[in-house]
């Protein structure tokens, strides 16, 4: 769905950037780009510490904007926590960078604005004059969008799940391995070394691109053996990858990725580029609702299994929070990745795109543009 809305005063605009980010930011830049007097999404970055140069700061910034082809101009606001007590207002000498690159490159600038804990204020119109934070108009409601009081990093957390969910998930884990290993050998499934629900789930990953398709119907009511066979899954690269394109795309085109990729090790034949790109964000964009279940599917996942289990579907997570634009709860996932393995590729891979301020070529474009 895309969020289109009109606004006539500064009150009215702060009231609305929660209903267009989905959250209610907190220490943070946010770019409002407008077509004519309509704005349709919002861009929120973190607000620069001392290590980051305010130059490449602001051209990273305003090229973000750049990106989108139908943006004539922009609205700028800043959340901070200092009290605007004083003058001139927190990041004056930012925003007036943010600015002048703005006009440099044709964008109109509609408003600058700060939200303080205590009253907001204009960077452009009478800066000295502070507004009670009680004018801001609670942010309406957005079909598709829940409830936006939470920050940006509101949602981040792994589902709580009780020690008894996590003691089955993790005996279904330890017996999953085994029992694939036992079958791709050819070993016979007789005796009672392998546990013979371990030795049923085996059959989950028979069609990988099925499992994966569905999986996606109910992913709040996993069996712990689908747990495991999905962690099973998504802690090897080449069947991860798979699962993110089908995901973003269709069963269909996991069939296809799943085929490369095996042509890839079997013949060293290179992957077709058009799926390549879809990992690094290319392309038309996905359906935002399949990669929102999607997420929450792999956060269930890393929440139930064991720590050494955990990798796979924390950078599963990882990705298609990025791929939702969502760069915050993207970081948070790959540094608890990290933590668990730091040398591991594609969490290296995604933290250096998030690093760099990379965002995929769909979050730019405004059409629905679904691949389903």
């Amino acid at each position: 769905m895309t969020t289109i809305v009109r606004v006539t005063r500064p009150a009215e605009l702060l009231g609305l950037i929660p209903a267009l980010a989905g959250f209610t930011p907190r220490r943070s830049l946010v770019l409002l780009p407008f077509e004519g007097s309509r704005a349709h999404s919002a861009l929120r970055l973190d607000l620069p510490h001392s290590g980051i140069d305010p130059h490449e700061y602001v051209a990273q910034a305003i090229a973000l904007l750049c990106r989108i082809p139908e943006a004539d101009a922009v609205a700028i606001a800043v959340y901070d926590e200092a009290a605007l007590d004083e003058t001139p207002l927190p990041w004056s000498g930012l925003v007036d960078a943010l600015v002048d690159r703005a006009e440099a490159c044709e964008l109109g600038v509609v408003e600058a604005l700060c939200v303080g804990p205590d009253a907001w204020a204009s960077f452009l119109d009478d800066p000295g004059l502070r507004h009670p934070l009680a004018e801001i108009e609670a942010a309406p409601v957005v079909p598709g969008i829940g409830d936006v009081s939470g920050d940006q990093s509101d949602g981040v957390a792994l589902p709580e799940v009780d020690a008894a969910e996590r003691e089955r998930v993790a005996q279904a884990v330890e017996a999953f391995a085994p029992a694939v290993d036992a079958r791709a050998d050819g070993a016979s499934f007789s005796g009672d070394r392998l546990h013979p629900k371990a030795i049923d789930a085996t059959g989950l990953v028979d069609d990988v691109p099925e499992f994966f398709e569905r999986i996606l119907e109910s992913p709040e009511r996993l069996e712990p053996f689908e747990t495991a066979a999905m962690a099973w899954c998504l802690n090897r690269p080449l069947l991860r990858d798979v699962a993110l394109v089908q995901w973003a795309r269709n069963r269909k085109q996991g069939a296809l990725a799943l085929g490369a990729q095996i042509a890839y090790i079997d013949q060293d034949v290179s992957a077709p580029d058009a799926l390549g790109r879809i990992l690094v964000g290319g392309g038309r964009r996905p359906d935002p609702d399949r990669l929102r279940i999607a997420l929450s599917l792999v956060r269930g996942v890393a929440a139930r299994v064991p720590e050494a289990a955990r990798v796979g579907p924390l950078v599963a997570a990882a990705w298609l929070s990025w791929a939702l634009g969502r760069s915050t709860h993207a970081s948070a996932y790959i540094a608890q990745a990290q933590e668990i393995d730091p040398d591991h590729s594609m969490a290296a891979l995604i933290q250096a795109m998030l690093v760099r301020g990379l965002l995929p070529e769909w979050v730019f474009d405004r059409r629905r543009g679904s691949a389903r």
